[in-house]
């Protein structure tokens, strides 16, 4: 593999500033590498013609030459398969949408490529995003590159996949339960779920009601993320929700002083999740690095209620609402599991949904009292390694049952919330794959979420060790 692709973003994209690497250097190197792993992988469903890409990455080095690169000059980029991206098509891992050409990007995608990333294509995802397992019957199943046999987690599967084999430095990804920080645990990358809003999502066709979606990065590091954000981050009149730009860089806030003292709550299961042994002695391993730094760590009792089937059943509603013209005439080529969530939908009644709104009130209250008395919290990500490439999750671990939607046991209560939390890189299990550990922040906070994981990086570095073969 060139060496290019082993490099950090933030490496990467000085080495092209510095003219010691070309643009053009790295987009060959880039599609030679998606043509060596992308087989194993299927992380990689869709390119623009590779003379076309080739002709931008000439663009680039023109412009670095003059002197004009901007921050992601150059940079390949692979867009998440449910997000839109003008010129390929946006098949939502779906076959009635498989055919559907985007005319205009999202604002994400937008704001990457004006920071002078080069859309090379896009990454594979569960149909809608629906399950943590990265399979669809468009293009079929993405694997791990730690493990061929394993899922690289979803619904940013093939986004992680893609980065974290060396076939793209740069890539999208989306959040709703757990869709960033899931794919990083199970990969070994770093992902950031930020606060609501933070990222503006859309244009979109349809006025969305899900408020638990965001938009933010999977890299390798601490600061390959913060440096993704500060392109992305501020508000857009195409999505009501967005945020007030922050007013400070990310980029400069990770590599700025490490923060004071801080007060950590440790939860080891949130009071209900049911925890792999390995996987709870690396985040207990690695909450120790916090206490070596100096940081006060307290062990929690309990938890917010679990929110899974609410969760579930929310965004059943949603989309039910965005496919009712499609069905029934196109249910035979929705996937059943899929179509099966759908349906969960239309049995929302009022009774339930204000039952949901109460659950949500009270996990709202349980946070604002948890970070009322701690600057942080930490957890596992995962409670358990990934599930085969093709399914399905385990219904119980170590003789102990898992509940509903227990791959996201960690993950959802703060989608639900609007915190931000990220995962970072604790260890390997003992099967040698790796384990993820969560930091929570307070609502707005991704400035202090990064400042706490790169002070963990620091300490524990997991760059440069990644899949290279398999």
């Amino acid at each position: 593999m060139n060496e290019l692709l082993t490099l950090t973003l933030i490496e990467l994209a000085e080495a092209l500033r510095e003219r010691k690497a070309s643009p053009v250097e790295l987009m060959e190197a880039t599609l030679a590498r998606i043509d060596e792993a992308n087989g194993d992988l299927n992380a990689v469903v869709a390119m623009h013609d590779r003379g076309r890409l080739l002709a931008a990455a000439r663009e680039a080095e023109a412009r670095i030459g003059r002197g004009e690169a901007r921050p992601l000059e150059g940079i390949p980029l692979g867009v998440k398969d449910l997000e839109d991206t003008e010129g390929l098509v946006t098949s939502m891992g779906s076959l009635p949408f498989k055919d559907r050409v985007a005319t205009q990007d999202t604002t994400q995608v937008a704001r990457l490529k004006a920071a002078g990333a080069i859309v090379l294509g896009k990454t594979n995802a569960p149909e809608f995003g629906y399950t943590a397992i990265t399979k669809n019957l468009v293009y079929g199943v993405t694997r791990s590159p730690w493990n061929l046999e394993r899922t690289p987690g979803g619904s940013s599967g093939g986004s992680a996949a893609a980065l974290t084999s060396g076939m793209l430095p740069l890539v999208t990804s989306s959040d709703g339960g757990g869709s960033i920080r899931i794919p990083a645990s199970f990969t070994g990358a770093f992902g950031l779920k930020v606060s609501f809003g933070r990222v503006p999502t859309g244009p979109s066709d349809l006025w969305s009601s899900d408020d638990t979606a965001v938009s933010g990065p999977t890299t390798r590091t601490v600061e390959d993320a913060a440096l993704f954000l500060d392109q992305v981050a501020g508000p857009s009149p195409c999505d009501p929700n967005s945020l007030p730009h922050p007013g400070i860089s990310y980029l400069d806030a990770v590599r700025g002083d490490a923060p004071g003292r801080l007060r950590i709550a440790y939860s080891p299961d949130l009071g209900y999740a049911v925890v792999q042994a390995d996987v709870a002695e690396a985040v207990f391993d690695g909450v120790k690095a916090f206490e070596k730094l100096g940081h006060s760590v307290e062990e929690i009792a309990g938890g917010p209620p679990p929110m899974a089937l609410a969760w579930g059943r929310y965004g059943g509603f949603e989309l039910a609402a965005k496919l009712h013209p499609y069905l029934p005439r196109y249910e035979q080529e929705f996937g059943r599991g899929f179509l099966a969530g759908v349906k969960l939908g239309w049995e929302m009644t009022p009774e339930e949904f204000g039952d949901q709104e109460r659950q949500r009130a009270i996990l709202n209250r349980w946070c604002a009292d948890l970070f009322d008395a701690y600057d942080v919290l930490v957890t596992p990500t995962v409670p358990y390694d990934p599930p085969p490439a093709k399914g399905p999750f385990p219904t119980e671990t170590e003789g102990r049952r898992q509940p509903i939607a227990s791959v996201a046991s960690f993950t959802i209560p703060f989608n639900l919330s609007w915190h931000p939390a990220a995962s970072v890189r604790v260890g390997l299990s003992r099967a040698g794959l790796p384990i993820g550990m969560q930091i929570v922040g307070p609502r707005h906070r991704e400035d202090l979420v990064l400042q706490v994981a790169r002070a963990f990086e620091r300490e524990r570095p997991w760059h440069p060790t990644w899949p290279t073969s398999w």
